[in-house]
């Protein structure tokens, strides 16, 4: 027989439970209720795509954060702290958004090429210009001056200070020149996601030039599910799916060789350059996407994977568990094949 105390414990513990189970309630309803927003746009030269679950249209801040990043790390925008460091030997950062933004990329930055012994280097502009991929147009470069740029191309050939003055960037060489152009995106990326979770947005996919952020479920309540694209070269057939992954509060990003390239004398020219060597890469890998934490470090890695090749890849992969890959590369024969990690086998959809 049930002593009277704990009767009494229960009867006290009932109106809890009921308004617990209330509560839980009416959260479900109000998820179900509460609408998905969808906002489309140009940036960073290229298309986004963000879809979130929210009573209001953020898109205005939105785009006023992705232009921070734009103000931070844009070689195209003549006032944006990226090129200032590059018209400088030494450039002081100012304590604005765009200054820490730009801090938080380098150090991201530094911090992956010194891990992939400088396979990801953001000083790699003037050898991306020299081949005709940058910012700049350059006629086909020789030997004799790809030897010139690798002078003053090198992470290790600058450095970070703090002084009186303040915080900044000291270059070896004032010829130096920074490209963060693989990881602004996935950083962007990041950016909007952090503003979407401030507003306490718990479903989300965020997407900027096909690098992808995303947390909780879609519109279809069901996780999120992110295509990897067919490293196809004919540009009607950019559509092309090679796989589909279930991702969800992940993020992944994706570099691949197959679009962006030219041919001289009968020789394809990639648009990934090996900081190391100064040529663009000659290897088996078409495609690397990579999914990790946030986005910023994925856009680097999967750019350094381009550049190792597959075989490097995977040796450098033991030693990071927490990076999920899936490569796509060309056999002997010239068909492809693919490559991922065995963590990510369960997350492949088709």
């Amino acid at each position: 027989m049930m002593d009277k105390n704990r009767k009494k414990q229960l009867l006290w513990q009932l109106p809890f439970l009921t308004l617990l189970v209330v509560g839980t309630v009416l959260i479900i309803r109000q998820q179900h209720s509460m609408p998905f927003q969808y906002n489309k746009g140009m940036v960073f030269g290229t298309l986004y795509s963000i879809t979130y679950q929210n009573d209001k249209d953020l898109h205005d801040e939105i785009e006023a954060e992705m232009k921070k990043v734009d103000n931070a790390l844009s070689m195209f925008n003549e006032n944006s702290v990226i090129t200032s460091v590059n018209q400088k030997q030494t450039t002081y950062i100012d304590n604005s958004e765009e200054g820490r933004m730009f801090l938080e990329v380098y150090n991201l930055a530094m911090k992956i090429s010194k891990e992939t012994r400088g396979a990801f280097d953001i000083t790699v502009a003037p050898l991306v210009n020299a081949w005709g991929f940058g910012f700049k147009e350059s006629a086909f470069p020789s030997n004799e001056t790809i030897d010139s740029l690798l002078q003053f191309v090198g992470y290790q050939k600058q450095s970070y200070f703090e002084d009186k003055k303040g915080k900044g960037i000291r270059k070896n060489d004032s010829r130096m020149m920074f490209d963060c152009s693989a990881i602004a995106k996935g950083y962007g990326t990041d950016i909007v996601a952090r503003l979407l979770a401030k507003h306490g947005v718990e479903n989300y996919m965020v997407e900027i030039g096909g690098e992808v952020s995303t947390r909780g479920i879609n519109p279809k309540r069901v996780p999120w599910k992110i295509g990897v694209n067919k490293p196809i070269e004919d540009s009607l057939s950019r559509n092309d799916i090679q796989t589909i992954l279930n991702v969800t509060d992940r993020a992944m990003a994706t570099s691949g060789n197959y679009r962006n390239f030219y041919y001289r004398g009968g020789q394809k020219y990639a648009h990934t350059i090996d900081p190391r060597t100064g040529h663009p890469v000659q290897h088996s890998l078409l495609s690397a996407t990579v999914l990790t934490d946030n986005c910023a470090t994925a856009d680097a890695y999967a750019t350094a994977f381009m550049v190792m090749g597959i075989d490097s890849a995977k040796q450098f992969l033991d030693n990071h568990p927490e990076l999920l890959v899936y490569f796509i590369y060309a056999r002997p024969d010239g068909n492809t094949d693919v490559w991922y990690s065995p963590s990510l086998k369960d997350k492949i959809s088709e």
